[in-house]
């Protein structure tokens, strides 16, 4: 759910902060006090594109925030982390946009940049929101082809079917890859077979071109290193005198001076290990040096090496990872065009297979489609009986399309709110009273089933009279039982039944105007709802039936 919205310098608002509660949120207020703002500030929030002209006059930026609480964080984790985003925690959701008149605009989530394309993929989960003249997603055909999978339960029959056509697409991919025209065949195996051999016999290992600078860095100083080895050696453990010597003498006194100073007794011991030390660095040395290798030919082989990486690596480069996958994708395809014939046949032949096995999926799936759309048809159709249209019939469109990711059926929602009109398309239908109303009630029947946690209703009851406003309540309250619902509203037949009741508000200080949201104790919403039925100068009569109509919610 929306916890909280956090509003600055946008249009007529300094600064808000508005909080909403589960269930079904009201907002209200008198035209021009502001609504329209708070709706505008989730709409940037959820990826909408702003601009400079919404930054309050005299300011230098305006910005939102909003806070979500979710119930289950995995799929917008899922989301997140797909983008690099840090996931939610607490169970919370962080987005901030801020829109500067610079231009240097910013948009977080939680406190990581993110394109407005990654900010459109989250809102898609978040929020749905529908405004008076807006077709949000309820009129997207594929929107609808979800509701109604999600409706008639078939989203295993649909993910087996997805499985089955992704199959299908990349045995297509690979057949499209055998026969595109790459000129003269004999030609390109020529030249394939030729990069593969040269490239063979250059048996190149990762890890090796190192190995063999090291030792080119040693066989090539092999004179001066045994020189400087043997010098060092013979000072340590070989010359007369030598160090070695000279710590054996030292030791000789050292045990004299022990006998006679008990603290020597701890000399010794240091002078020993000293002794030890200076004969394990000549051996390690002497080691090191006799694996020197000094003879010519070897360091003529490392040249020649050293040469043939750089080569290699000229030629199929830049480095020996990229040769190596050079060999592997020249190899694959000379295969490909040695055997491109064999290859075709068999893929034909399961390509033949999974188209069959396609068709028949895709057939099931709409079978099961076909039965849950008559359903659902039905329960909008009664829905929108209570919500005015007692002549009213909602359809569902089924035509077959050519096999896509979602099946072979395309669907459609239409509409005829009157008997003897044909029905059209939702997304056909001009008036915005009709439209509200059959999102409405499509969402009532399928509140159970929409994963999308906040629905926004912007001013739902347009154009629906106030003897119309009891039935829209109630239709809202209905999918509040299954979603956090925000409603601006102009109807108190409609504000009436709200959990939480929001008052938008402004007022003028010191010649700017302000706007401001309050949330209404009882008493205070029965001076809305007064105010709502028959204006600011309510009388004893509106306010009696504002608080007659809260006490029969």
């Amino acid at each position: 759910m929306l916890r909280t919205l956090r509003v600055k310098n946008i249009a007529l608002v300094e600064a808000l902060r508005v909080d909403f509660g589960p269930g079904l949120n009201m907002i209200t207020g008198e035209t021009g006090a502001g609504k329209s703002i708070l709706m505008g500030a989730l709409g940037i929030l959820l990826g909408e594109r702003a601009d400079k002209t919404m930054i309050r006059s005299g300011e230098d930026a305006c910005g939102a925030e909003a806070v979500f609480e979710l119930e289950d964080t995995s799929e917008v984790d899922t989301i997140l982390e797909g983008f690099g985003i840090e996931p939610c925690q607490d169970q919370q959701l962080l987005i901030r946009r801020i829109v500067r008149a610079s231009g240097s605009n910013q948009t977080l989530v939680n406190d990581s940049p993110v394109t407005l394309q990654v900010l459109k993929r989250i809102g898609e989960y978040l929020v749905d929101m529908h405004g008076p003249h807006d077709h949000q997603s309820l009129f997207h055909l594929s929107t609808q082809l979800d509701i109604l999978d999600a409706f008639g339960h078939v989203h295993k029959e649909r993910d087996a079917y997805a499985e089955i056509y992704e199959k299908l697409k990349a045995t297509e991919a690979r057949i499209n890859e055998l026969q595109a025209d790459d000129g003269d065949v004999a030609e390109q195996v020529d030249i394939l077979s030729y990069r593969v051999k040269e490239i063979e016999e250059a048996a190149l290992k990762e890890g090796e071109e190192e190995e063999i600078r090291e030792e080119h860095q040693l066989v090539g100083h092999s004179h001066q290193i045994l020189e400087l080895s043997g010098n060092i050696i013979n000072i340590l453990t070989e010359a007369e005198p030598c160090v070695f010597d000279a710590l054996a003498e030292a030791q000789r006194y050292m045990d004299e001076l022990a006998r006679l100073m008990p603290d020597a007794q701890s000399w010794q011991e240091e002078l020993r290990a000293g002794a030890g030390s200076i004969q394990e660095l000549s051996r390690s040395i002497s080691s090191s040096a006799d694996r020197v290798d000094a003879d010519p030919s070897r360091l003529e082989w490392l040249d020649q090496r050293l040469a043939t990486y750089q080569k290699m690596k000229r030629k199929h480069g830049p480095d020996v990872a990229d040769v190596l996958e050079t060999l592997n994708k020249s190899k694959a395809r000379l295969r490909d065009l040695e055997t491109r014939g064999e290859q075709l046949d068999e893929l034909e032949k399961e390509r033949a297979t999974i188209e069959k096995d396609l068709l028949k999926c895709g057939t099931g799936l709409r079978r099961k489609r076909a039965l849950a759309s008559t359903e659902l048809a039905q329960k909008v159709t009664d829905e929108l009986k209570q919500l005015g249209f007692p002549h009213g019939s909602f359809e569902i469109l089924m035509s077959e399309v050519e096999p896509g990711p979602t099946g072979i059926d395309e669907v459609e929602f239409s509409f005829a709110p009157n008997v003897g009109e044909p029905a059209r398309a939702l997304r056909a239908i001009a008036s915005s009273g009709e439209i509200s109303r059959v999102m409405l009630a499509t969402k009532a029947v399928i509140a159970d089933h929409d994963r999308i946690p906040v629905l926004v209703f912007d001013e739902i009851d347009a154009n629906v009279g106030g003897e119309m406003g009891h039935a829209v309540g109630s239709k809202l309250a209905k999918v509040a039982e299954h979603h956090q619902v925000i409603c601006i509203t102009h109807l108190p037949q409609v504000a009436r039944f709200g959990e939480q009741h929001l008052a938008v508000t402004k007022y003028v200080k010191e010649g700017r105007t302000f706007s401001n949201v309050d949330r209404l104790d009882n008493e205070a919403r029965v001076e809305e709802l007064a105010r709502m039925l028959g204006g600011k100068d309510f009388t004893k009569v509106t306010l009696t039936h504002a608080r007659e109509m809260l006490e029969s919610t």
